[in-house]
């Protein structure tokens, strides 16, 4: 389900991205930038989705992690965001094909709290990273910051084109 909570959609997106992925055995590294917008027709309204990030991770340890994901209406709009000062911690995850990533807060009620967002949402959520191949996906388990209000989506970036494609 997208962030609406509607049957899977088609969007035409517009994206940026760069990714340099260092999969050697046992080196397991992300280097990655990303830019994603998407407008598509949601009950007869116009609505523009946008997410950028920058993910730098060596094994378990992160240089580097932003992701702002925003959600535009003709009436409003809300973004939401997660970065280092939340203190992410990052975990490998086993997986058959290519690199990933568990990525979760050390203490999402103080980041929370700091940032003025409600906590009546899980306090657990996480971020997995997979990459395989040209493409790297972002599965946010729920909106990692945002209390109630959705706002990260599923989003995958093809990293050889820059072509970006928000999930159901």
């Amino acid at each position: 389900m997208n962030r609406a909570g509607t049957v899977p959609y088609a969007a035409r997106a517009a994206a940026l991205a760069w990714l340099c992925c260092t999969s050697a055995a046992g080196a397991q590294q992300l280097d990655a930038r990303f830019s994603c917008s998407a407008t598509r027709d949601e009950d007869g309204e116009r609505v523009i989705y946008a997410d950028s990030g920058e993910m730098r991770i060596d094994k378990e340890r992160i240089a580097a992690f932003r992701w702002e994901s925003s959600l535009f209406r003709s009436t409003h709009g809300f973004d939401c965001s997660i970065d280092e000062s939340d203190k992410p911690v990052a975990e490998i995850m086993e997986q058959t094909q290519g690199d990933g990533w568990r990525v979760h807060l050390a203490n999402p009620r103080a980041a929370r709290e700091r940032r003025g967002y409600d906590f009546t949402g899980s306090l657990n959520c996480t971020i997995r990273l997979a990459h395989d191949g040209d493409m790297l996906h972002l599965q946010p388990s729920c909106p990692a910051l945002c209390g109630s209000r959705r706002n990260f989506s599923a989003l995958s970036v093809n990293l050889k084109t820059g072509a970006c494609q928000y999930e159901e």
